[in-house]
């Protein structure tokens, strides 16, 4: 059974409930209850409340796209959508969100050390959002690094952005700003923009900032 960070599970041996708050190590997990007390407990002594329903989210399906015509079409937009689980503030959810008319192939791993472990692979279809990870917000200082590729594609007659590569930690700074309402996913939370066009170097400013 593959527990995750926000499954509401139940103790085998005792009569507690709660969310799972914490991956403390492949056998131990932290689960906090209804009086917000986070209990460590192994794996194996706990059980999904609701069923272990499988995520389509991690599946690589095929999906058809409406062709959107080139007027129309949205070229920039993708984010990392960073909210709180809805049953405790404690969890954060990562979302890829694609603003853009792009259909995407993303691959989502994580880097610790020298310990790499892939989370995500899937399509992400156009102004869509799908969760790609989960962490416990009192962790920031020990979130792993984030390795995440995308491949733009389309069958309108736009032509192919280069792929999208982000490959760096999230950190505090990034989310010293204010919340801002997310409409993909119908919540506030933090916006990392990912596909950030490059600076437009002005040479003429240059040169007069040279000889001043």
């Amino acid at each position: 059974m593959q527990l995750k960070l926000g499954d509401f599970v139940r103790f085998v041996d005792e009569n507690i409930e709660g969310y799972i708050t914490r991956i403390i190590d492949k056998d131990m997990i932290g689960v906090t209850d209804s009086n917000d007390f986070e209990i460590p407990v192994m794996a194996t002594k706990v059980t999904l409340v609701h069923g272990d329903i499988p995520d389509d989210n991690n599946l690589v399906q095929n999906r058809t796209q409406a062709i959107v015509p080139v007027a129309e079409f949205i070229k920039d937009g993708v984010y990392l959508g960073l909210v709180s689980d809805q049953h405790s503030n404690v969890i954060a959810h990562f979302h890829l969100v694609n603003d853009t008319s792009y259909q995407f192939l993303l691959a989502f791993s994580t880097e610790k050390g020298d310990h790499f472990k892939g989370e995500f692979a899937g399509i992400i279809a156009p102004h869509t959002a799908v969760k790609i990870f989960s962490a416990n917000m009192g962790d920031i200082q020990l979130w792993p690094k984030f390795r995440l590729e995308a491949l733009y594609y389309t069958p309108a007659s736009v032509e192919p952005k280069a792929p999208l590569v982000f490959n760096q930690p999230i950190k505090g700074k990034d989310l010293s700003v204010a919340k801002t309402e997310i409409a993909l996913l119908k919540q506030k939370g933090w916006l990392i923009r990912l596909d950030v066009p490059p600076a437009v170097l002005d040479a003429q400013k240059l040169k007069e900032s040279f000889f001043k």
